[in-house]
């Protein structure tokens, strides 16, 4: 495709709303709000195992049921639909597209826990239709997806929760409340890293018929057109651009979320970024298994980096965010946070293990905000910012190009053809409105 051809087909998709497979809608009155006593109705959008896992725990909470599920793969239904029926003692109804969710009265909310090219399109849907939505990170697969999603729950007023769950855990607030206090000093370098045992080989199949059950073309969606693979489908679909961005959206997010937290958010002013496929070479997977990024911040540089089959990574953990400070440095992931002083700085060690449930505090978090209509701790707005720096890591690594970032227009400074990777284009008849 050349630029022309390129541009007039980006034009097209970006300023049609709707079309005839994704119709935009006129804003749906919501649901009044939900008192003290009633329930929350939640309604499934993907149940791979993120989506279930994230059902499962909505279903803890008593004030919640689950009338309907959608799947567009009818094994992965018949569990989640196992597990509702379980958990309340009735099954829940199953559809195959999540447009026959919309427009239910008994539905409050979407959980949508689909693959990230899938994340789009349902929530900014449910926004139009009046319903609050939980969303699995990364937010979207681009920046101009993610800012729709942004303008819609904005427009709509509703209450729209990423599920990054580490946002609610004490331990990482105590941390981020640590670094702010000042007592590390002056933050001038931050490493965030992910050095994972479990991730990234998506095998080397053949082609092969769409298995039983599954609408496969609704399962590409906007996506582009491919024969199917069983290496490109469940879980492994991470692997691969048309639907995901690798370890660094589906683990950056989580990671760079906590270094943002602390750093009160700021935006990134240049990115640079290299890597490749050095160990798993001879699987279908396209995403780098290595891969390093680095941001400068007003004040400060980040570096985010990645090993697929790693194992031990920095500071002797295979994944978290270390904070230098003049004074100390602390060091923070999921079981726990420490602090090491400077030869010659004030601070004392210190170290503080992990407590609590940060899965349930963050689905409560959601559920109480629907109820308050205040916004949840991982707003909308919050999830675009940190997909966003990851986004911008796998562009600077795509283009092959150093970023220089407008962060309040979304916008690459003096490189128009590197702003047309912010957006990817949809598959006919697919379109985001924006």
């Amino acid at each position: 495709m050349n630029d022309m051809t390129r541009r007039r087909f980006l034009n097209a998709s970006l300023s049609s709303v709707g079309a005839a497979a994704s119709v935009a809608r006129v804003a749906a009155p919501a649901r009044g709000a939900i008192g003290a006593n009633d329930k929350v109705r939640v309604a499934l959008v993907g149940s791979g195992g993120m989506g279930r896992g994230d059902l499962k725990t909505f279903l803890k909470f008593k004030d919640v049921d689950c009338p309907v599920v959608c799947d567009v793969d009818d094994a992965m239904m018949a569990k989640a639909v196992a597990d509702v029926e379980k958990a309340r003692g009735k099954r829940p109804e199953s559809v195959k597209d999540w447009r026959a969710v919309m427009d239910r009265k008994d539905v409050d909310a979407l959980l949508v826990g689909t693959p990230d090219h899938w994340h789009a399109l349902p929530t900014i849907h449910a926004c139009q239709a009046g319903k609050d939505v939980y969303v699995e990170k990364p937010l979207a697969t681009s920046i101009v997806e993610g800012r729709a999603m942004v303008a819609a729950a904005r427009k709509h007023e509703r209450v729209v929760q990423m599920g990054t769950q580490w946002r609610s855990g004490k331990h990482f607030a105590d941390a981020v409340d640590y670094v702010q206090s000042g007592k590390l000093g002056k933050v001038r370098q931050i490493r965030v890293w992910a050095y994972l045992t479990w991730a990234g080989d998506a095998g080397k199949t053949p082609d092969a018929p769409v298995p039983k059950g599954v609408d496969y073309d609704m399962w590409l969606g906007p996506a582009p057109e491919r024969p199917f693979n069983p290496a490109r489908f469940h879980f492994n679909w991470r692997w691969f651009w048309d639907y995901a961005g690798g370890l660094m959206t589906d683990w950056g997010v989580h990671l760079i979320n906590l270094a943002m937290w602390a750093m009160r958010s700021p935006h990134p002013t240049r990115v640079n970024c290299a890597g490749g496929k050095y160990k798993l070479i001879d699987d279908l997977g396209e995403v780098p298994d290595t891969q390093s990024a680095t941001y400068d911040f007003p004040g400060f540089m980040m570096i985010w980096e990645h090993h697929t089959r790693g194992g031990q990574g920095p500071e002797g953990r295979e994944h978290g965010v270390a904070f230098w400070g003049t004074d100390a440095k602390l060091i923070l992931d999921r079981h726990g946070w420490q602090v090491v002083p400077a030869k010659d700085g004030k601070q004392k060690p210190a170290t503080h293990k992990a407590s609590g449930n940060d899965r349930s505090a963050h689905v409560r978090n959601f559920l109480d905000c629907m109820r308050s209509r205040k916004r949840p701790v991982e707003d909308v707005e919050v999830g675009h910012h940190v997909s966003t720096i990851a986004h911008l890591g796998n562009v600077a690594l795509r283009s092959q190009r150093s970023i220089r970032w407008d962060g309040q227009r979304e916008r690459v400074i003096g490189d128009e053809r590197l702003n047309r990777w912010l957006t990817r284009p949809y598959r006919a008849p697919w379109r985001l409105p924006v």
